[in-house]
């Protein structure tokens, strides 16, 4: 029995150990065994899940509901993953996020644009130089414009 076919097997039939272990063969089909048949976060579907950068992002952000070290550390792995996991599970600015997100201009910017709302030497180095440079620097003049009015 494949993953998949496992996960298929669970959704007609209920949840099962055996099911649950050959579906987290795949980070994909732990996923959603967690999420449409558990319905509940388990550490074995979780482990499974964060054998892949987005399928642990997805764990946290739809079935932990809440940040978690280990979910944390593998969607770090990646700038895209790192600044989704600060907007949209942390919900704030970390050091380690944004650190990840700076090894990319793009989330960088969006980083300091969307998380931090402020200036950081980190997300400037890590704009400066790039096509993002003008729209970094614009972002922050429009910020103090506004203090000062």
């Amino acid at each position: 029995m494949s993953p998949e076919e496992a996960y298929e097997y669970a959704e007609k039939h209920g949840p099962s150990n055996k099911t649950r272990k050959i579906a987290c063969e795949d980070p994909k089909f732990a996923y959603w065994y967690a999420l449409e048949i558990d319905k509940k976060p388990r550490e074995d579907t979780r482990k499974a899940s964060c054998k892949d950068l987005g399928y642990a992002y997805y764990y946290a952000y739809h079935i932990d509901e809440q940040p978690r070290k280990d979910t944390r550390n593998v969607a770090c792995k990646h700038p895209a993953n790192a600044y989704l996991y600060a907007r949209d599970i942390d919900k704030k600015s970390r050091k380690d996020t944004r650190k990840v997100a700076c090894k990319d201009p793009f989330f960088a910017y969006q980083y300091a644009k969307n998380i931090d709302k402020k200036f950081y030497q980190e997300t400037w180095e890590a704009v400066k130089n790039t096509e993002f440079e003008e729209e970094y620097k614009n972002f922050f003049n429009q910020i103090n414009k506004d203090k000062i009015i």
